[in-house]
């Protein structure tokens, strides 16, 4: 068992082991693909997902990424760099894309959006499909890691904390390899309470325009959408980032990680990015310490050469 490690990364800091790798991969993409049965899709165009296969490994690890977006503006197209960059490093991608909220915070006159836990439930089918057909794609089912930015990174923690979702689907938590949640709210009623009481009156209407837009009117049913509510489920090994802006966001579950003693947890703690400077750095950057992060630990959990 790895022992819990925090490592904090600023722009004067290296991670040492953090090696580029000599060899780099083509790849070949196939968007669009219905991970859903045609008769159980409400939203055609979102409950799909993007496949990125590097060329010339066999069996590479797969990452399922879900992009962020507040859980209403998520964009799987939007990931697709990130995809690539980890394919040319012999990992496969999904970029998966789930059914939104509303987003009423930023267009009062939407009308259509699902709550919690519909976002989970696409999640889950999602991963099922990707276990189903590691086979024909040729990547490695035993070695499936979920991970996820903002929005994403809550639903990627959730996943494997909360079983009922991959159940429902006749699979485990066991089946997830280990998880890269990075910069989400993993404590909704700590999430809500944040924006309800804020100083500022703006901020303040996020608590209904926002939070309840997403995870529904009855307060009580934020927890069991928390991550933090399902301490005693943790197995599932995990790298947690953070950025400088949701700092506390991620400091709430990783003391929650401490108490619960689970021990198979890194905490990289990314003060030298905001939250859209973080995405852009994994995304976009030709050499991102982070990013070499998440592939490292994807090669080593993999137990990749």
């Amino acid at each position: 068992m790895r022992t819990f490690l925090l490592l904090l990364l600023a722009s004067c800091y290296g991670y040492g082991s953090a090696q580029i790798a000599a060899d780099t991969f083509r790849y070949r993409e196939i968007p669009d693909i219905l991970y859903l049965a045609p008769e159980a899709i409400e939203t055609d165009s979102l409950q799909r997902l993007n496949l990125v296969l590097p060329i010339g490994v066999d069996n590479p690890p797969l990452l399922l990424w879900i992009g962020g977006g507040a859980w209403s503006f998520v964009d799987r197209h939007m990931e697709m760099n990130l995809a690539r960059k980890f394919a040319r490093e012999g990992i496969a991608v999904a970029s998966v894309g789930h059914r939104l909220s509303r987003g009423l915070f930023k267009d009062p006159t939407r009308k259509y959006g699902v709550q919690h836990p519909a976002h989970m439930e696409d999640i889950a089918a999602a991963f099922r499909w990707l276990y189903d057909h590691a086979e024909e794609y040729g990547y490695a089912q035993d070695n499936l890691f979920v991970g996820g930015f903002s929005s994403g990174g809550h639903l990627s923690a959730l996943l494997a904390m909360d079983g009922r979702y991959l159940a429902a689907h006749g699979l485990t938590t066991g089946h997830i390899k280990a998880i890269i949640p990075i910069a989400g709210a993993y404590d909704i009623n700590d999430y809500y309470s944040v924006f309800l009481n804020n100083e500022n009156p703006q901020t303040r209407t996020l608590a209904d325009t926002h939070v309840k837009d997403v995870f529904g009117d009855n307060e009580a049913g934020f927890a069991g959408a928390s991550p933090t509510s399902y301490m005693d489920n943790l197995n599932t090994p995990m790298l947690l980032i953070s950025d400088h802006d949701l700092y506390n966001y991620t400091k709430v579950f990783e003391e929650k990680i401490r108490a619960s003693g689970f021990q198979d947890c890194q905490v990289l703690h990314v003060f030298n990015f905001g939250h859209a400077g973080l995405w852009r750095d994994i995304s976009n950057a030709p050499d991102s310490q982070t990013r070499r992060i998440m592939i490292d630990f994807i090669r080593r959990c993999a137990q990749v050469e």
